[in-house]
């Protein structure tokens, strides 16, 4: 072996071990990549990832008991579950999986180990894959590799970094990436997540997400607790999921994170089977279907105690039902944020009359229109909504939140944020942590009782509308109509606008290019050429 091959080996060596683990595993579970899809080895993988967490707390919980001469106690799942630990049976644990690692029916033998930890920990009831692994067939050879990477985390080594929590927020993010527009619906982007729990604080008491997906809102409220110095035991989680694969995923995020939550009995329609029919929530954040059509029958729903007060929405369009949903959902001292298509700042018919009686009751706080690009399913631009039941003055102080409101009546505040982000990926926009501290500053600055010292409207940025102004526009909140724009068709930077449009032309006709090929082949198939 030559010298210089001994060198390139050890710098890949060097490399690899360089590696963030996250990225390590995204590797190994991209060797699944042809047998099966994205959206179905991302609960391949994520499944193994709660095994070997789950099978890591257990035997560190084990090693304990022993320590402290309790052995006899070993195989009773009350000494686990007690301090928050899941029990494992033998056929549940990582070494009993790695050691048949090479066995033909290693499929089979996983979907036993999560059939029999979901039935003896009550928490996880509904949060795992059942008979998956043996259904889609997977290559063993593949598979046992997977499990050999995985093999190599220790997944209690560093508590405080949350290294499960971040490999799995790491792959939920890339899955939905991979999964592409019109897909990747379980994941809202990071940024978005935490642009909202920074603007409504959600410190303490009840939260909810009506269409909660992998559990995202959740995990960065926790978060936000954990970073104030306050008690996440003080917070309630409620939660509903349409698809059932999502519905697991997000008691899987949540039983990794150690966060209990009522997500219903099952994954299930809110509209039409709503699983908290009574619930008040003292803050809910959500990021519902854009524009989601046929939501419910001609004659369904059409005396929805949801909608008392309001006109019954469309259902050519569940936007307004979605926000209904919400303000029935609220507390006296309530608080939401929530991501809609922009077309709900406009819309006319039975949406325009819900749209004005929610701003004539005083609940609309503010309405921050954010960059196209943001999420992995759609390249629109949306709008983040700020709905308040009370925003009359009061003082909030939550460990280190101090908050002196005023009396806000009919305001509302208007933020533009469409040229805001920074670019990754080469394709997605995202607000990197300044941006939010900048964001959040300015909208906490205009709520407090001082906010003419504070704040100030800024043009192509930021506007207070007050209720006269807002009705003048005839109710629209777009905040283009308020927020004051300066011309600059002539400044127009054409370089970035060219990069702009030969990105997208790039992408459009790579996708032409696919379906020739994939015609082509079709007429193969049927023995013609083409």
């Amino acid at each position: 072996m030559s010298t210089e091959t001994t060198i390139t080996k050890k710098k890949s060596k060097k490399e690899t071990a360089e590696k963030p683990i996250e990225v390590m595993l995204w590797d190994a579970a991209n060797k699944l990549r042809g047998s099966v899809e994205p959206a179905e080895y991302k609960h391949v993988v994520l499944s193994l990832i709660f095994l070997k967490f789950a099978s890591d707390k257990f035997e560190q919980h084990r090693a304990k008991l022993i320590a402290d001469g309790k052995e006899k106690y070993m195989e009773m799942a009350e000494f686990y579950n007690k301090d928050n630990v899941f029990f494992l049976e033998e056929n549940s644990r990582w070494n009993y999986l790695i050691k048949r690692a090479k066995q033909n029916d290693l499929a089979l033998i996983i979907d036993t180990a999560l059939h029999t930890i979901e039935k003896n920990n009550k928490a996880l009831r509904g949060a795992l894959p059942d008979n998956y692994f043996s259904r889609l067939g997977l290559d063993v050879t593949k598979l046992a590799s997977l499990l050999d990477t995985i093999n190599d985390i220790d997944t209690t080594k560093d508590p405080q970094n949350d290294l499960v929590g971040r490999v799995y927020e790491y792959f939920l993010s890339k899955f939905a990436l991979a999964e592409g527009k019109g897909k990747g619906e379980f994941y809202t982007p990071k940024s978005i997540v935490n642009l909202i729990a920074e603007m409504i604080e959600p410190y303490k008491g009840t939260i909810y997400d009506p269409a909660c997906g992998s559990g995202g809102m959740f995990v960065q409220s926790i978060k936000f607790i954990e970073a104030h110095h306050g008690n996440k035991k003080e917070i309630s989680i409620y939660g509903q999921e349409y698809t059932n694969t999502t519905y697991k995923l997000a008691k899987m995020n949540l039983a990794i994170r150690g966060i209990s939550g009522n997500l219903g009995e099952k994954a299930a329609d809110t509209f039409l089977d709503d699983q908290h029919k009574d619930l008040k929530a003292d803050f809910i954040m959500a990021n519902p279907p854009f524009n989601q059509k046929d939501w419910r029958g001609e004659n369904e729903l059409t005396d929805d105690p949801r909608w008392l007060g309001y006109d019954v929405p469309p259902k050519s369009n569940a936007n307004y039902g979605w926000i209904l949903n919400m303000v029935s959902k609220l507390s006296d001292n309530g608080v939401a944020g929530f991501i809609l298509a922009n077309g709900a700042l406009s819309g006319g018919g039975e949406e325009y009359k819900i749209r004005r009686k929610l701003i004539e009751n005083d609940l609309v706080e503010a309405i921050v229109v954010l960059p196209r690009d943001m999420f992995y399913t759609t390249d629109i631009s949306v709008t983040l909504w700020i709905i308040n039941k009370n925003k009359k003055a009061r003082k909030v102080v939550h460990g280190d939140l101090i908050r002196d409101y005023r009396n806000r009546t009919g305001e509302i505040l208007f933020v533009d944020l469409r040229r805001w982000g920074t670019e990754y990926e080469k394709m997605y926009i995202e607000f990197i942590q300044e941006d939010i501290n900048k964001i959040v500053r300015n909208y906490h600055n205009w709520q407090q009782a001082d906010y003419k010292n504070n704040y100030n409207n800024v043009p192509e940025y930021c506007y207070s509308a007050s209720f006269e102004e807002i009705q003048a526009n005839d109710f629209s909140l777009v905040p283009s109509k308020y927020i004051q724009f300066i011309d600059r068709d002539s400044e127009i930077d054409f370089h970035t606008e060219m990069k702009r449009i030969q990105k997208d032309f790039k992408t459009l006709l790579q996708e032409e290019k696919q379906s020739q090929e994939q015609l082509i082949n079709a007429f193969k198939t049927l023995g013609y050429e083409l």
